[in-house]
């Protein structure tokens, strides 16, 4: 046997018990349920998973909900897009970054005005994804009770998937949630001089 036709064979080996291995994993995963993901961290690129989520909820014929909390901006691709699809509702409840409001009083009543939208999707079994952008900066500045949040996500129809996006997400709603991602800042063009990109960030 040659060299390539022994790698070959043993590539093949090892491809089959990995296949193995993985295809018991799969039959062994037979729950079913409404799952909460979290995306999180310092890259770029939350807001962006939490979309494409959407567009593969509609995909499957499902209905979505998206509620943005911080982002005041309408002009986005991914407004102009999914928020005109059948079996979308987009919310864009924000007044931007908080540096630019610089007025907490308004902030919080702003966020407690997005939430009231949000509850009523958590509440809703019809909504089958609700998307939660930039809901962990209402937390981490305590312009929402953490407690009645994390009592909603618990307490939605079990078959509703929630997305829940934005850096420094609690340690409670991490523990409550069945998938996190934490998305890392490696590089980011805007620190070289580069400013925000239609179809790239916005």
């Amino acid at each position: 046997m040659s060299a390539e036709s022994d790698r070959n064979a043993r590539h093949a080996a090892r491809m089959a018990r990995k296949k193995a291995l993985i295809d018991a994993a799969i039959a062994a995963a037979d729950d079913a349920r409404g799952l909460l993901l979290v995306v999180t961290g310092n890259g770029k690129g939350k807001s962006t998973a939490a979309f494409g989520m959407v567009a593969r909820a509609l995909g499957h014929g499902m209905k979505a909900g998206v509620v943005q909390f911080i982002k005041s901006r309408t002009d986005t691709g991914e407004e102009a897009f999914l928020g005109r699809q059948p079996g979308v509702e987009w919310h864009v409840t924000g007044d931007g970054f908080t540096w630019d409001t610089q007025n907490r009083e308004q902030d919080i009543a702003t966020a407690r005005r997005g939430w009231a939208i949000a509850a009523r999707m958590l509440a809703d079994p019809a909504y089958q994804l609700v998307v939660l952008d930039e809901l962990t900066y209402l937390l981490s500045y305590g312009y929402l009770d953490a407690d009645m949040v994390l009592d909603a996500l618990a307490q939605r129809p079990p078959m509703q998937h929630v997305v829940v996006t934005g850096r420094a997400a609690p340690a409670a709603l991490v523990e409550l949630a069945d998938t996190v991602s934490v998305i890392a800042d490696e590089k980011h063009a805007f620190r070289a001089g580069v400013k925000a990109q239609p179809g790239i960030d916005l």
